[in-house]
């Protein structure tokens, strides 16, 4: 009796896989992995491109700051804002009128008493004469209450450059401080006399100037010779 030919793909009761079954299995599934990793590959390229953007407008703004483009606000622009400046105009009160304190906080001898001679000629009522110290750089303080802004005022058009600070005093005296800067008073024939408001220069040199506020001398005691 003839045998049935012998069935290659079954051993031993278990279907034998064959290469094309195998090729087919394997294509199937790259074919159902295709769509996650193009997504994983869009996805990354995405972030990629942000990231180079973020950098690049990072570089565009950090250049354009540098060449002044772009401002970035600073306390000097809310210092500014805050004026400790008296904003009122005045009128030009006669010499005859003020009292003024003359006060040298230079290292040149004799300044002070220079300087008073010089609003003595002027017809300016002079009171102290004397030394002080000052941290301050500049030309000189005009230093008043707020009775004697006005008086302050006539006095920094008699000393131009000169910066002005109010004190609690509530008498109208004003007291000079001569300081680094100081050279002359204006000439008599060239003072402005025309209504005006203080000047306080200061306020603009905040940047640079980081002194504190001046040293305000007190009167002198009773038998303690002026200084020079």
């Amino acid at each position: 009796m003839a045998r049935a030919p012998k069935d290659i793909t079954v051993l031993h009761g278990h279907h034998v896989i064959t290469g094309s079954e195998l090729r087919d299995a394997f294509v199937a599934d790259e074919g159902l992995e295709n769509p996650v990793r193009m997504r994983r590959r869009i996805l990354h390229g995405a972030v990629l491109v942000l990231l180079v953007g973020l950098i690049a407008a990072a570089i565009v703004v950090a250049l354009a700051i540098m060449n002044g483009q772009i401002k970035i606000p600073t306390a000097e622009r809310s210092n500014s804002a805050s004026s400790v400046c008296p904003a009122a105009a005045y009128d030009y009160t006669p010499p005859e009128k003020i009292n003024v304190n003359v006060f040298n906080s230079t290292s040149r001898p004799g300044l002070a008493r220079t300087v008073a001679d010089a609003f003595a000629a002027r017809k300016f009522v002079v009171g102290a004469v004397a030394n002080t110290t000052s941290s301050y750089r500049g030309v000189a303080l005009v230093v008043s209450g707020a009775a004697g802004q006005s008086a302050a005022f006539s006095v920094q058009r008699n000393l131009p450059g000169s910066d002005y600070f109010q004190d609690g005093r509530t008498d109208p005296s004003v007291d000079v401080i001569l300081t680094g800067d100081y050279k002359e008073l204006a000439k008599p024939e060239l003072v402005d006399q025309t209504p005006g408001k203080l000047s306080c220069p200061r306020e603009d040199r905040r940047i640079v100037d980081d002194s504190k506020w001046p040293v305000i001398p007190t009167a002198l005691p009773s038998g303690q010779p002026a200084g020079s």
